[in-house]
Formats: structure tokens, sequence, C-alpha cells
């Protein structure tokens, strides 16, 4: 989010003490009249507003815009945010087969994940192979990060469909990624959400969940645990 400075010089007026005008005028009053007095101190006034004006004295400004820049924070560049997944994973998946439909029935894959690194990490590519009783899985994640809002957005496909679905858009915190967007589930408006978490050299989780209360409660529906493969290509630098 960029900030807009600005500063109004023409409203940091400078104010004279009067009494000491009054002094002044007392001690000289034989030699100038109040006339004179008048047009020095206009003279000194104008003076005064000119050298400010030039930046020699500090103008004034607003003590909430002062807070504001002194709280200004820098962004932090995430953009080698997904360098701890690039590699070859040995995957878990659960999935929840009918979410926000009050169903308990989960299904499981034993499969393989391989993530490849794109324009030296500002975005990477995920592929997914697995199998379970419920069938064959293929599915894809496009990541991409944005530099000017430091978000990655992540866009997943299946073969299925063919299509890149909505992307989900977040950032990693403190070691966890959380991505959101909103979708639609059987003619529903829901929310989604994307965690990234448990992230260590060897291994991490994936959670996918929905909400249909506008975010007040999430039902998780994909659990994904990986375990990285020694000694297959691509591994991190």
């Amino acid at each position: 989010m960029a900030n807009k400075w600005y500063s109004r010089y023409n409203k940091n007026w400078t104010f004279i003490n009067t009494a000491s005008w009054g002094t002044l005028e007392l001690i000289h009053g034989s030699k100038m009249n109040r006339a004179k007095h008048a047009d020095l101190r206009r003279l000194v006034v104008i003076a005064l507003i000119v050298v400010q004006s030039s930046g020699l004295i500090p103008a004034q400004t607003d003590s909430g815009t002062a807070k504001a820049g002194q709280s200004k924070t820098v962004e932090r560049d995430g953009q080698h945010d997904f360098d701890f997944e690039i590699g070859s994973w040995k995957t878990h998946v659960r999935r929840l087969v009918r979410p926000l439909t009050g169903s308990t029935t989960w299904v499981e894959y034993e499969g393989t994940t391989v993530v490849r690194k794109i324009w030296n990490g500002r975005a990477n590519l995920l592929e997914l192979e697995a199998d379970g009783p419920a069938g064959h899985f293929e599915g894809m994640n496009l990541r991409l990060y944005n530099p000017q809002s430091h978000q990655w957005s992540l866009n997943f496909a299946n073969s299925n469909s063919g299509t890149l679905s909505q992307p989900t858009v977040g950032e990693f915190k403190n070691g966890r990624g959380e991505f959101y967007d909103q979708e639609t589930l059987n003619g529903r408006a829901i929310f989604v959400r994307f965690v990234i978490s448990d992230i260590t050299p060897d291994s991490c989780r994936f959670e996918q969940a929905f909400s249909d209360d506008g975010g007040k409660t999430w039902e998780v529906n994909w659990i994904a645990i990986d375990t990285r493969l020694k000694g297959q290509p691509d591994q991190p630098q």
C-alpha cells in the first residue's frame, strides 16, 4: 500500500510576539513613527515565511502524519518463500468426499509430488500424482509471486478439468503460509482457506478448508503430508 506525502507551506504561519514589538516602540519612539514600525513588522513576517518555505526552518507538520511516517515499515521480500519445497516428495493425501454436507467420509491417496523452480524462485510449478481406493489423481499448482503486493497466488488444476481454478492469494508469516479466495460450491458462495505449515527441511503440511458462514467456522476437506525423497533431482541449491 503506497502512502502519498505532501506539505502545505502556505498554511504554516509564524506568529510574532506583539509584546516585544510594544517594547521596541517605546525604546525607539523618538526615531521611528508607528507607520514605519508596522511596515517593519510586515517585512519580518514575510521574511520568516519565505525562509520557512525554503526549508531552512522545518515546516510544521500534522502530528498524525508524523506518527504515520515513524511507524511505516518495510514490506518483506517473499519471492523465495517456496524455496524450501523445491524437489521431490512422498505425499500422503486425505480428502473429504462431500464438503459442507455433514459428511465424515474421507478417502486417502499415496503419491509423489515434484516442485520445480521458475524465474529464479519468483514462481514454481508443483505436480502431484497419486493413487488410492477412489482412483488415480493428477494435479498441478502454479504459484506466482507479485513483487508489488508481496503476495503469492496459488493456481490449481487437475487433469480431469484441464483448467486453472480461482487462485488463492496470500503470504507467509512466521513460517506459516495462509491463502484465501471466494468461490461457489453447489450454488453457494463460500470462502476457501489454504494453509502451509509445519515446515521443516524434510517435511511440510498442506490443509484446505471451506467456510459457508463468512469465515466464522471452517471445515477442513484436504490434508496432505509431504516427506522429502532423498537423493532425487531438483533439490534446493
